[in-house]
């Protein structure tokens, strides 16, 4: 059993127990659980026979307990208790954007409506909006998230297939049958989200691998079980497909299948004006093969420098290429720490200290604690008093520790108004201010776009976070006018945020690109709410690049001492 299975379970436990009315409290740790299981970077398995799985961030006792339960028997009584006091079909209405526990309960009572079908129709035929606080927008809300959740079906998260991937390759790694092995698609480019997993690898012997890889535990159906390709079906529903190519083709198979369709039409196209021709097996001119072991020299014989994969979406990046002129874009060692972290002071699992020492590991010379502010009750937002409190002990815990810094920050609501969730006098003793939406998310256009622009134009705010609110496959972006945004950025000498965090990854690529070309400079931050999920900074790294971000791109990539003056400018 693995982590996104446990993960999915203790998920399900706290949408039961939220429809059940149990104390938030509860809830939250349930949740908690659930973060920490999805962004484990090794397997529970392999922790639980170390006897480790109290050492787990956000683990206690009981907790620590049910995964055992689950990791014996594949069972946990606790849960299917749970799931016989409730219709089966209630819970998955919570995987409907803007069903909460609340809206799921009152529709079953009042109405009988224990799924999802149920409840579209419902809404269809107008019947919802008689009950009590439901109007027309309540229908309209739960139809248009009926629609997001089916356009969601059949993709994952970027930071699941990542962690899928990785799983299976370091398995098949270990085999000495094993030559080269290399993720593919859409993974390798490292889009949002991902439909099926390609993996690719050289072996002379790929018999014994292909039976590995059928036979691995998370395979629930086996799809195709031969020597040169294997397709199997994971307990999460996701495809996997693993193909054998000749070790002298390896690198044109891994350009061929990394795509995109898009790009790799201009490829051939190009390739066809020089008289040769580009295939999974090679570059050839005529007969002769000229190239292909190597995929830095497919793209050279057809005369382009190589284009790094997360650009290959046909934007530019093959016409650049060309010229010569492809950026050279941020890498994981180039982020010197990260501008985004939340500790147990709010709704994070562990202590500054604890997140000094993770980041201390990683090779940071920073962090921002960036706690969140007294009206987001939810998240144990800091009072003006413990805000004051934490300064301190942060400019304590800074006097004990020898190249590295903790900033103070906090990531500040930007209420409805515009106006911040912080006094001023409470905000100049910050070193970073991250201001960020968290509730009125349905404001229109205008009156959004002004919001963030009157945040931005507050002398202490140095960061929107998450500027666009998604959350992939559940939330669709606030209506914003981003080209505003971006000009009043530029003006204010504010930053742009790139949340780092899978199921956001917001700024976009796209917007990425935009805020470049605007000469906005860009702030990764993981959102991290313990110290394990530290390491999705590779996401909002791997978005940035997609973006065609550099290291002159992005705060975090200066040293300290630049950093802390780039953020003082703006008080001047």
């Amino acid at each position: 059993m693995r982590n996104l299975e446990l993960a999915e379970i203790f998920d399900r436990i706290a949408d039961m127990l939220e429809i059940k009315g149990e104390n938030p409290f509860k809830v939250r740790a349930y949740r908690k659980v659930v973060l920490t299981l999805e962004s484990l970077p090794e397997d529970i398995e392999r922790i639980y026979e170390r006897g480790r799985l109290k050492n787990i961030p956000g683990v206690g006792e009981g907790s620590a307990k049910k995964i055992e339960e689950l990791l014996k028997t594949g069972k946990l009584a606790y849960y299917e208790e749970l799931k016989e006091s409730l219709p089966e079909g209630l819970v998955e209405m919570l995987s409907v954007p803007d069903v909460g526990p609340k809206t799921a309960q009152l529709l079953y009572k009042k109405l009988g409506i224990e799924s999802i079908d149920e409840m579209e129709k419902a809404a269809k035929g107008g019947k919802i909006k008689g009950l009590e606080g439901m109007g027309e927008k309540t229908e309209e809300n739960i139809l248009r998230g009926v629609e997001l959740l089916r356009r969601r079906t059949g993709r994952m998260l970027l930071g699941t297939a990542y962690q899928m991937s990785q799983s299976i390759i370091e398995r098949l790694t270990t085999m000495d049958e094993v030559e080269l092995i290399s993720p593919a698609g859409s993974l390798r480019r490292m889009k949002e989200t991902v439909g099926d997993i390609d993996i690719l690898i050289t072996s002379k012997k790929p018999k014994p691998v292909m039976d590995i890889f059928v036979n691995l535990p998370e395979v629930t159906q086996v799809l195709a079980h031969g020597d040169t390709k294997s397709s199997v079906i994971m307990e999460n529903r996701v495809q996997v497909d693993v193909r054998v190519v000749e070790s002298g083709s390896f690198g044109a198979a891994l350009q061929y299948f990394t795509g995109s369709k898009q790009h790799n039409i201009k490829i051939r196209e190009i390739a066809g004006k020089n008289g040769l021709k580009v295939n999974e097996y090679g570059v050839f001119r005529g007969k002769k093969k000229i190239a292909g072991k190597e995929e830095e020299e497919v793209y050279l014989s057809i005369g382009l420098s190589h284009i790094p994969p997360e650009l290959r979406e046909d934007r530019g990046e093959v016409e650049s290429a060309l010229k010569g002129k492809l950026p050279e874009l941020v890498e994981l060692s180039d982020i010197k720490g990260d501008m985004h972290v939340h500790s147990s002071w709010s709704d994070g699992v562990d202590t500054i200290p604890e997140l000094a020492e993770s980041a201390k590991k990683l090779g940071y010379g920073y962090i921002a604690i960036c706690d969140h502010s007294a009206s987001l009750k939810v998240a144990g937002g800091l009072s003006r008093e413990r805000r004051l409190k934490q300064i301190a002990e942060i400019k304590k815990l800074n006097k004990k520790m020898a190249d590295f810094r903790i900033l103070a920050g906090g990531e500040i609501d930007i209420r409805t108004d515009g106006t911040l969730d912080c006094e001023e006098e409470v905000l100049k003793k910050l070193d970073i201010v991250v201001a960020a939406i968290h509730t009125g998310f349905k404001q229109d256009i205008e009156t959004m776009t002004s919001r963030i622009i009157k945040a931005m134009r507050n002398k202490f705010v140095n960061v929107i976070a998450h500027p666009t609110g998604r959350l992939i496959q559940t939330r669709d972006p606030y209506q914003v006018d981003m080209q505003k945004v971006f000009t009043e950025a530029k003006r204010t000498n504010t930053f742009l945020e790139l949340n780092s965090f899978p199921d956001r990854l917001d700024l976009n690529d796209i917007n990425c690109r935009e805020a470049k070309a605007h000469g906005i400079k860009i702030a990764l931050g993981t959102d991290c709410h313990n110290r394990m999920q530290m390491e999705v900074m590779r996401y909002g790294v791997g978005t940035a690049r997609r973006g065609w971000l550099e290291k002159k791109d992005v705060i975090n990539c200066l040293e300290l001492d630049d950093l802390l003056k780039l953020l003082a400018k703006k008080r001047k």
